[in-house]
């Protein structure tokens, strides 16, 4: 557990489940084709996923990041910080401590992906030394 400017980050608890969907729909993060929860249950908990959020003095969930890793590449998934809580550091606090989760584990590499439509995301990660890469992603639905 990791305290920044009042903020405690620690992982997902199952009272966080509404509050946590609740940030990240009003991030933006879902979208018709992700269940979060079904994500949340995929991943938190997981020898190889978590998810952690940022909770303020008062107790309200703040941040959150699912982070995950197949043990040669690492992702950070549904970095999300309240409207009302940005400009604080708390998501360069919750990014750190994704990448923080899987440089424990012995993860070499972190990625993440953005949708073409969060434009406003790139230069923040660009601002905490994250780099664009040429990449082509493919998906296929199972």
């Amino acid at each position: 557990m990791d305290t920044t400017e009042s903020l405690t980050i620690r992982p997902f608890d199952a009272g966080d489940r509404a509050a946590v969907i609740a940030l990240w729909r009003a991030c933006g993060l879902v979208v018709p084709h992700n269940d979060p929860d079904a994500d949340i249950d995929r991943a938190a908990g997981r020898a190889n996923s978590d998810v952690l959020v940022g909770v303020t003095p008062d107790g309200r969930v703040a941040v959150s990041v699912m982070v995950g890793h197949d043990g040669h590449r690492g992702w950070l998934y549904y970095v999300a910080v309240a409207q009302d809580a940005r400009g604080r550091g708390h998501g360069r606090a919750m990014v750190a401590a994704g990448e923080e989760w899987l440089r424990a584990r012995g993860v070499p590499k972190a990625q993440l992906m953005i949708r073409d439509t969060n434009t406003a995301v790139r230069d923040f990660y660009a601002g905490l030394g994250w780099d664009a890469v040429p990449r082509t992603v493919m998906e296929r639905w199972l």
